[in-house]
Parts: structure tokens; sequence; C-alpha cells
């Protein structure tokens, strides 16, 4: 297809889809005279992919290059390319002070005791230890003895969210699911959460 058709499919202007190409965001497409080119359906998809990063995810276009980069290289093993574009949209906390010596006890214990693999700098382990200070700090310590019983629910979707992923065929496509079911994932179990929520809290009350 020529670009405007490929602008027509993806929503994408054209202005964009040629500064994709200039920042090697997007391959090149096969070039059927000097001034023209063809398109296929990878770009398709990896415009999907790019769109989900910056629209979705908020990632800025220098972190993208490097999701992109990952994607493309033949070297890189897949669950390293995959890792750079969830990274890619997990926000790094603002700098705080660095959560209590306890809190990051109790969470390294959660990830030891269901053997769970992170990398030592997850951004997601300084945010979670964040958490279970505040929990401290508010004098809401009855609600830390629950953290395992979170660990373990969240462990049981997240093993069918890896599941359904790494069906898709090509890495840009198990990319994109990434990045859209990590982040409307988290709406998603938001939601469900407050209605089972306001639910359970009806059917409490009726019993008092």
């Amino acid at each position: 297809m020529r670009i405007a058709e490929l602008s027509r499919q993806s929503g994408v202007p054209v202005p964009t889809i040629k500064y994709y190409l200039r920042e090697n965001l997007l391959p090149p497409g096969e070039r059927t005279s000097p001034n023209q080119a063809s398109y296929g359906d990878q770009h398709l998809r990896r415009l999907r992919l790019i769109r989900a990063l910056v629209d979705l995810g908020k990632v800025p276009i220098a972190q993208v290059k490097d999701v992109i980069a990952g994607l493309d290289s033949e070297d890189l093993p897949l669950h390293d390319q995959i890792g750079r574009a969830h990274r890619a949209i997990t926000r790094t906390p603002p700098a705080s002070p660095a959560p209590s010596s306890a809190a990051t006890a109790r969470v390294q214990a959660l990830l030891e005791s269901r053997g769970w693999t992170v990398e030592p700098d997850a951004p997601a382990l300084t945010t979670l230890a964040d958490t279970v200070a505040a929990f401290e700090a508010l004098g809401q310590d009855h609600l830390i003895p629950l953290l395992d019983a979170y660990a373990e629910a969240v462990e049981k979707f997240t093993a069918l969210e890896i599941q359904a992923v790494t069906t898709r065929r090509t890495p840009d496509q198990i990319a994109e699911s990434v990045v859209i079911g990590t982040i409307l994932g988290e709406t998603l179990i938001t939601s469900l959460r407050l209605l089972a929520q306001e639910s359970l809290s009806a059917t409490e009350w009726k019993k008092a």
C-alpha cells in the first residue's frame, strides 16, 4: 500500500508516519520509484505499537526508540525484548525518602516466599516498598498481612495474561499486547475491585 493508504488504515497522519520513518521507528517501505514506496502489514503492526506506547503509555519518543531497537535486535532474547516495552511504560517513582528497612524487608520476604525472579532495579519494587511503608505510617498495619493474598491473586491472573500474550505471532504483536494489556488491565482490575467492594460491603451491611 502507499503511504496515504497506510495512514488511512492506521489512523496516523502522513507527516507523523514520515517522522517515524526519519527516526527509524518504522522500517522503510519497499521502494517502487524514486519518490514512492510500498508498505505492508508489518508497518501497520509497528504503527499500532508506537501509538500504544506514545498515546496510552505516554512513553517519550527516545524510550520508544529503545523499545523498537530491542524488538529489532536479532541477539536479544524475547524475554528481554518484551522487558524493554514493559519497563518503558512502568512509571519510575519520584524521588522520595527511602522506604523503611522493615518495609523493604517485607517486600523481599514476599518475593522469596513466592519464588518470584525480579531484577533488583525494577521500579515496581520501590513502589511496593513505599506502599508498605505508607500502610505502616498511616497505622494500617492490619492490611500488611494481606500482601501474600494479593500476590497470590495477582499471580493467577498474570499467568493467564502471559499465556494469552505469548500466543501472538510476532515480537511487535507481543509487545503491543504487553503495553495495552498492562495499561488497560490496571484500569480493568481497579474497576472490578471497586465493584466487588461495593457488592461485598452491601452484603455485609445487610447482615449487620
